[in-house]
Order: structure tokens, then C-alpha cells, then sequence
């Protein structure tokens, strides 16, 4: 634990300290909403602010330069076989922080707007979203490892947390229901 305080702990600082901010924001994009009649005006402002700050500290972490080679792995599952052959604590955390990348935007969207209850939907943005950082990664010689897996597993975090999050789906109005 005193290791990833140690390379993440400013990350980890500097989210915790948003909180207010992000409970202000809410509150100002609720009110203003509800003054233009939105429709979920709390459930909306929450689900965007919720993005933001549960997506931008896994892309600042990876996004950090590190002193190491750039490497890219395109062959699927190959590091997840290798994980597998390692300590399980590496595992543990290398497919925790990967399935999480993308939770909140996954879990989130469909929250936030109808046109994303649809895990295909979901799955195609996340996997957008990943592969875009894992090009980020590379092309800006990061010292980072960018791989086929991380775009899988990033993806799949994404869908896992719109499973979770169905309930609370924002709902889909029917075809030609809404006066014009």
C-alpha cells in the first residue's frame, strides 16, 4: 500500500480534493438545469461530474511518463496470460486498475443520457476511449506498455459498471411520444 501512495499518492491527493469542488459543480449544473426544465436535472449533473472524477485520475496515471522502454503487446490476452503466471498481487492490481479506468464513464452514460443504455453502445465508446489512450501512450513515448489486452479489459470494466448501474438507466422515451 505504501508503494502506491508513493507513486500515485499525489493522483490520489489531488482527487480527494476535488470532492468539493465537484459537490459545488453538481449543485450549480443541478440549478441551472432545473431552470431550463430538464428533465433529471440532479441525475444528469451528478452523472456528468461523476465522469469527470472517477475517469481523469486513471488518465492522468497513465499517462504519466515512466523511465522505462515503450512496448506494445498486440497480441489479445498475452498479458493477461502472463499475469496469471506472476504473483497474483500484480495480477490483482494490474486487472482491478484496468477494469476501473473506465467504470465511470461506463456506469455513468447511460445514467446520464438514454442514447447510451445499450452495452454495445457503451462497449464501442469504451473501447474507443482506451484504444485512444493506449495510442496516447505510445506515440507520446511514455516509457508505458500499450496493449491489446488494456483495451479489453478497459472495455469490459466499462460494461461491468452499466450492468451495475441499470436501475438507474435514464429512461428511453417511445417514438412520437414527445409533443413536437
Amino acid at each position: 500500500m505504501a508503494e502506491i501512495f508513493t507513486m500515485w499518492g499525489n493522483v490520489i491527493i489531488a482527487t480527494l480534493l476535488t470532492v468539493p469542488a465537484a459537490v459545488l459543480a453538481i449543485s450549480h449544473l443541478t440549478r441551472g438545469r432545473a431552470r431550463r426544465a430538464h428533465p433529471a436535472p440532479l441525475r444528469s449533473a451528478v452523472a456528468d461530474v461523476g465522469i469527470v472524477i472517477g475517469t481523469a485520475p486513471w488518465i492522468w496515471m497513465i499517462l504519466t511518463p515512466s523511465s522505462r522502454r515503450n512496448t506494445v503487446e498486440p497480441v489479445p490476452f498475452q498479458v493477461l496470460i502472463d499475469l496469471a503466471a506472476g504473483p497474483w498481487q500484480t495480477a490483482f492490481v494490474q486487472v482491478g486498475g484496468n477494469l476501473l479506468v473506465f467504470a465511470a464513464l461506463g456506469g455513468l452514460l447511460p445514467v446520464r443520457s438514454a442514447r447510451f443504455t445499450s452495452l454495445a453502445r457503451i462497449a464501442l465508446i469504451a473501447a474507443l476511449a482506451s484504444t485512444t489512450v493506449e495510442c496516447l501512450q505510445y506515440g507520446l513515448r511514455l516509457g508505458r506498455d500499450s496493449a491489446t489486452d488494456d483495451v479489453l479489459v478497459n472495455t469490459a470494466g466499462a460494461v461491468l459498471a452499466a450492468v451495475i448501474t441499470r436501475r438507474w438507466w435514464a429512461p428511453v422515451i417511445p417514438g412520437r411520444t414527445v409533443p413536437r
